[in-house]
């Protein structure tokens, strides 16, 4: 199967990678395209460094979506229908975005083709780790099977799961951008532990391995969150002193409110 990435920037190239050193890559042909030269050529001297994986420059997006089996399109939103008008001339292609406020009615309009068959995809940039969550939401031509060969690859990378297209606002919140408000939260930590006297990249290991194991508790684990947060306070211990100090500053509304706010943008982005 060939596998064609128009656009590999932040969030386009961290599936790239991620999917490249991937053992679903195997075996698969993958196609790039970018608006930047120097940028494709940087890209497949990086790809081409991975044992096993066959990678080619495109010279344009229609030559990419003339030889891809799945056109997976990682531009910014603005350039999507751009980038659809220019490849909507090749049929019979499966077409992946992950393009936020881009709705799948609005590319089927850009494709000027009733048989589009267009997936929706809402990643993270941990895809670049093997650790993304990825929504993916279909039209009514998608096959279950044509489906599946493109689940292959985000599954590959991390999580997926099919979303009705009315949920991919909340993915965002919840998924798509929360990201950044994670590291902020690890950012923070590793600053309060270096004005307590530890050296920032011991810091940032402390901080960001008790992240991932909490996550991985939160994932694994049958009990509630509130019942895992409840578990490691000790009454009158240090961590009740410090949830106590959380909940009395807002931090839990605080989240609430950032994540109501990539919501909203999305759906403003959407009308726009």
């Amino acid at each position: 199967m060939k596998i064609g990435f128009i656009g590999t920037g932040n969030m386009g190239g961290a599936i790239l990678k991620g999917y490249a050193k991937s053992e679903a890559s195997n075996g698969n042909e993958i196609l790039i395209h970018n608006r930047s030269t120097e940028h494709n050529e940087q890209m497949a001297a990086a790809m081409t460094q991975m044992e096993g994986t066959k990678i080619r420059v495109c010279n344009d997006n229609r030559q990419l979506a003339e030889e891809a089996d799945i056109i997976i399109i990682g531009v910014k939103p603005k350039d999507v229908e751009r980038v659809l008008k220019e490849i909507s001339p090749v049929k019979d292609k499966i077409i992946v975005s992950m393009a936020a406020g881009v709705s799948i009615s609005s590319m089927e309009k850009a494709m000027g083709n009733p048989y589009a068959r267009i997936i929706r995809i809402m990643p993270n940039t941990p895809a670049q780790v093997g650790e993304a969550m990825t929504s993916m939401s279909r039209n009514t031509n998608v096959s279950d099977g044509e489906f599946e060969d493109a689940k292959a690859i985000f599954s590959s990378v991390g999580k997926c799961e099919e979303v009705d297209e009315d949920m991919i606002d909340c993915v965002i919140g919840v998924s798509g951008s929360s990201t950044a408000y994670t590291y902020m939260y690890i950012e923070a930590l590793v600053q309060a532990a270096c004005d307590n006297g530890m050296e920032e990249e011991q810091a940032r290991a402390f901080a960001a391995q008790s992240v991932l194991g909490a996550a991985k508790m939160a994932l694994e684990s049958s009990e509630s969150l509130e019942q895992l947060r409840i578990n490691v306070c000790s009454p009158g211990g240090t961590t009740i002193e410090a949830v106590n100090t959380l909940f009395a500053n807002g931090f839990m509304d605080d989240v609430k409110e950032g994540f109501q706010a990539a919501v909203d943008r999305s759906k403003e982005m959407t009308k726009e």
